[in-house]
């Protein structure tokens, strides 16, 4: 067989599995009440079905496989301690809200197959990676809450809850070098008997983890599960442009704007 024609089945089987997914999706609009038929079968099998399909498309070991699992529990992406910041905007129920990430959850496998196809269309340049499904750079908070490294612990506490956010990044006026967390606050200063007051944010404080805002959410999430962490430095150029947080994610993959 030719190089040509194993590239020709090649996206052929990725025309084949993208249509498959495809079908999915649309087997799920009538969950969300978005056709009038009913669905041909119930959730449950329906969710075996797409376990499967993923599985078959994506390989067992895929991270949206693991993000659909827990997208059934409503979870999105089996975050660690992921319930301490939920999404904003309580008006979808939970129900809807578990429909709506396998949604987003299935229009990811959509979007990564479809990187693939373009990707054996044009190969890459040596040294780079195709870029797959929605970019963080678009789900991120690109308001940069900061506190000066020299910040007391408890003035750090007070503007994380006047600004409603888990993290803050410590600057020191030229340079953002370091993070700090509500859970670093909550956890360190009860477990080493710390005085908040006169504590700099410097003494609790610890290397941002980043990642460019140019690549998938997908990549954001196996990050945040490899370093444990709920937030991540989103940069572009390295340089610092945004926050993306545990809800950011999760509003991703509930629907909420």
């Amino acid at each position: 067989m030719t190089k040509t024609t194993t590239a020709a089945t090649r996206r052929l089987s990725l025309d084949r599995n993208i249509e498959r997914l495809r079908q999915q999706l649309a087997n799920l609009a009538p969950f969300l009440g978005k056709r009038k038929e009913k669905p041909s079968m119930s959730l449950s099998e329906f969710d075996l079905e797409t376990e499967r399909l993923i599985s078959d498309v994506l390989g067992e070991t895929s991270e949206l496989l693991e993000a659909y699992e827990y997208a059934q529990v409503g979870e999105a992406s089996g975050l660690v301690n992921m319930t301490d910041e939920a999404p904003e905007g309580g008006g979808l129920d939970s129900d809807r809200q578990s429909l709506l990430q396998r949604s987003r959850v299935l229009e990811s496998c959509i979007a990564e197959l479809e990187a693939r196809r373009a990707a054996s269309a044009q190969k890459p340049m040596s040294g780079t990676q195709a870029v797959i499904g929605p970019q963080i750079a678009s789900h991120m908070s690109p308001e940069i809450r900061s506190v000066a490294v020299e910040a007391t612990l408890r003035e750090a506490s007070k503007r994380m809850q006047e600004w409603r956010v888990g993290s803050l990044l410590v600057s020191d006026d030229r340079f953002y070098v370091g993070v700090v967390t509500d859970t670093d606050l909550a956890r360190e200063v009860v477990a080493r008997g710390i005085d908040p007051a006169t504590t700099t944010v410097k003494t609790l404080m610890r290397k941002p983890v980043t990642i460019d805002g140019e690549r998938p959410i997908i990549d954001a999430v196996r990050l945040m599960k490899e370093q444990g962490t709920r937030h991540l430095a989103v940069t572009d150029n390295d340089e610092i442009i945004g926050v993306l947080s545990v809800s950011n994610v999760l509003r991703y993959y509930s629907g909420v704007v």
